[in-house]
């Protein structure tokens, strides 16, 4: 651990004082102009502001490549009279949101190849993390995801049940323990059983309080077990913990349970306060005061920082919260900046061949095929050549798939190898789709669970259109990446003989593993 020069809590002003509980988000890339979510994401003098004077404790970052990182980090801290806490939403890698980085599957692969991967995926997240000057991962997500029709947890989950959920936890914990990181267990009390999108609403949660021991629970306790550094809240409704709010900005589950009968010592911190699930409650200011009388120790994306930062000082003034209760937020910010800041980075580390060999192995490993296997024609090299054939892809979002879908991708590339026309479509054009005139359709579905999305209507109107092809003898087979729930709707309603093909994860190597076990030659 590398010593840090920290001003002494007492002698901080309240501004200082409440400023360290803040964490901002900025756009990983260097210029104003790069900014993605101007909403979000502070101009490059707002961010210098809010870091060199009034000292904000901490900054998420999302998009730019790797490289980028390392220099916007190496910037960020030469601004900050305290050394800042970085974190970033990296539950499957550094690739996942930087590019240059190794990208892993979605952490529910790993019950499809082994467990121990888990580990790896936690000492890789957490070394190339830190070459970038990233100190902070938000992960692991320990929700069990018992509900299929979860739209933001998800695959995001290391399983459907608690055994699965935990076993994975330790693993990553003790991997990314490896390197000076922080790990972040989240979304407590468990965001698993919703059929809701936090960002865009509030979800209930109706169980009572003995299922959350028994299920939602075990996951937050083993975590701190094993040395979890910041658990996170959900933005969710439990009446049958407190009635009265939701948890985020609850004394009871925040206070309550987590800190007092669960005995976690470390950083709580809010999920997104920009998200709907909390932000239609009451006002931005007013949320920040509730969060912080409730228990937390950092607020995340506050709308408006500087409102929040001075609502915060009001309340103390007034005598509404008491600065000692701000003081033990700090000093557990101040152990963890201890613990973490101070480390270089060292872009050496990325690119590692040995990290992304095992990225690769738990994304072809995780892929399944069906049982019944008749290989799929492939007209150039056939009898039916004068067949015409569709290679239909289906996706989430034809405005977000650039991540892993291209020109060279094996879901375009094998395919067209083999004589198949290309039809890309997306729940807007699928509805009004005419592919009457092919003989025969292969389709490819890019579905998976996604914050901010909530629930389309895409699955609906696939599987209408594979009743149809069904009925009409034209439907070859289907390929899906992504989430598992998604391939169950289709299997509820396609003929047992029709081929499948299934991965977790949605790039290259494991396009090209299921198609390959389908029959598509290159």
């Amino acid at each position: 651990m590398l010593s840090i020069n920290l001003p002494s809590i007492d002698r901080l002003s309240l501004t200082e004082l409440v400023s360290q509980m803040i964490v901002v988000r900025a756009c990983g890339m260097l210029y104003d102009h790069q900014i993605q979510y101007p909403n979000w994401e502070l101009s490059t003098a707002a961010l210098q502001e809010l870091i060199g004077e009034y000292g904000v404790g901490g900054v998420i970052l999302l998009g730019g490549s790797a490289p980028e990182i390392s220099l916007k980090t190496e910037q960020m801290q030469s601004w900050a009279k305290v050394p800042l806490l970085i974190a970033a939403d990296i539950e499957e890698g550094v690739g996942q949101r930087f590019s240059g980085a190794t990208w892993f599957p979605p952490p529910m692969a790993l019950q499809a190849v082994s467990a121990k991967y888990a580990e790896a995926m936690g000492k890789v997240t957490a070394e190339e993390a830190q070459a970038i000057g990233i100190n902070w991962l938000l992960a692991p997500i320990v929700d069990v995801n018992n509900n299929p029709e979860n739209p933001v947890i998800n695959v995001r989950a290391f399983g459907i049940t608690v055994g699965e959920v935990m076993g994975a936890t330790r693993a990553f914990i003790s991997g990314a323990k490896q390197y000076s990181v922080l790990t972040t267990a989240k979304h407590f009390p468990g965001h698993g059983d919703t059929s809701v999108d936090s960002h865009l609403q509030t979800p209930s949660i109706l169980h009572n309080r003995e299922r959350f021991e028994n299920v939602e629970f075990p996951p937050f306790r083993n975590a701190i077990s094993a040395g979890v550094d910041v658990v996170m809240t959900a933005h969710i409704f439990v009446p049958e913990l407190d009635p009265q709010n939701i948890a985020t900005l609850s004394p009871p589950i925040v206070t309550g349970i987590l800190r007092k009968e669960l005995a976690f010592e470390g950083i709580i911190i809010t999920d997104a306060l920009m998200m709907a699930g909390v932000s239609k409650i009451s006002s931005p200011s007013a949320i920040a005061v509730q969060a912080v009388k409730a228990g937390v120790d950092m607020l995340l994306m506050p709308i408006d920082p500087i409102a929040t930062i001075r609502a915060i000082v009001a309340a103390v003034e007034s005598g509404e919260i008491s600065r000692d209760r701000l003081e033990e937020s700090v000093a557990r910010i101040w152990k963890a900046k201890q613990k973490v800041c101070g480390h270089p980075s060292d872009l050496r580390k990325l690119g590692n061949p040995q990290n992304l060999t095992i990225a690769k192995e738990i994304a072809t490993k995780s892929a399944s095929i069906s049982s019944f296997i008749s290989h799929l024609r492939s007209p150039k090299n056939s009898k039916n050549v004068a067949l015409r054939y569709l290679n239909l892809i289906i996706v989430d979002d034809m405005l977000s798939c650039g991540d892993y879908l291209n020109h060279q991708s094996p879901a375009i590339v094998l395919p067209k190898a083999n004589a198949y026309k290309q039809i890309i479509a997306d729940s807007n054009t699928l509805e009004n789709l005419q592919c009457d005139s092919f003989d025969q359709v292969f389709i490819q579905i890019f579905s998976r669970g996604n914050p901010f999305r909530g629930n389309t209507n895409l699955h609906s109107l696939t599987c209408a259109l594979v009743t149809k092809l069904t009925s009409a003898n034209r439907f070859e087979a289907i390929a899906v990446y992504g989430s598992p729930y998604c391939l169950d709707k289709f299997l509820a309603i396609m003929p047992s003989h029709i081929p499948w093909g299934f991965s977790y994860s949605q790039q290259p190597e494991s396009q090209f593993a299921v198609l390959q076990e389908l029959g598509f030659s290159t």
